[in-house]
């Protein structure tokens, strides 16, 4: 798959700490002529980047429960970015939390790919350090088994994300847990760069993967393949994320 210089980018979860760094990202840079923002809500006017092109942002709200409806598919996306997801609390329970972390996203890129052989899609998803199909938790589970959920829809390049704790993540709720490991990944910080990323770099390096796809990763990323025989995807950890978002 080519650089896709001039092509199209949708973005599924915009509103989150690192989506909506994500997404200025994508439209501060020329080499997405077209940006979609589709998600159980979309960004505020008020919120977009400043650098905003007019005309560049294709905002959609979607009901997840009826994709059918949302027109995934005939945005012929080139890049599809997922960094949709959600927490235990959040989501009210388990059940939730799996529908919405795994089911949602699985189903929405399945709806965003299209049926033409030709047109060549590529695919990268933030997942979480330490997913595991395996895990008997909850959270590095559902990680592990939407990571193969991906793998498996067929996509040209599937690319997944691994980043360790999310330094300066801007959230509207204070996490008590994650103020305590932030304190803790911190003083590891300085003597090992896979346990933390800034927001901001990640969110850089996830569009860079987007545009060099699985071909095009400088050999310092360190990117390594991973999955099953039937779901493979090349994988980027804590470490590369790092080296790839100040390329």
């Amino acid at each position: 798959m080519a650089s896709p210089a001039g092509k199209s980018a949708l973005l599924l979860g915009a509103t989150g700490a690192t989506g909506k760094k994500l997404l200025g990202e994508l439209l501060a840079s020329n080499q997405w002529t077209r940006v979609g923002e589709y998600g159980r809500r979309v960004t505020a006017p008020t919120e977009l980047p400043a650098a905003h092109t007019t005309g560049k942002l294709e905002q959609k709200v979607v009901d997840f429960e009826n994709l059918s409806a949302a027109g995934l598919k005939d945005g012929r996306w080139d890049v599809v970015f997922v960094t949709l997801g959600t927490t235990r609390a959040q989501a009210g329970s388990a059940e939730n939390f799996e529908k919405i972390d795994r089911e949602y996203v699985v189903d929405a890129c399945k709806a965003a790919k299209t049926e033409d052989p030709l047109h060549e899609q590529r695919i990268v998803y933030l997942s979480s350090s330490g997913a595991n199909p395996s895990s008997p938790l909850l959270y590095p589970r559902s990680k592990g088994l939407t990571e193969l959920g991906l793998a498996r829809l067929g996509y040209s390049d599937a690319i997944v994300f691994r980043p360790g704790f999310l330094r300066n993540a801007e959230r509207p709720d204070k996490r008590l847990a994650e103020t305590i490991l932030g304190m803790f990944t911190g003083a590891m910080s300085h003597f090992t760069s896979s346990v933390e990323i800034e927001v901001p770099v990640l969110a850089k390096s996830i569009m860079n993967a987007g545009i060099l796809g699985s071909s095009g990763l400088p050999a310092s990323v360190g990117a390594s393949k991973a999955g099953q025989e039937d779901a493979q995807f090349t994988l980027i950890e804590n470490k590369g994320a790092g080296i790839l978002g100040c390329i």
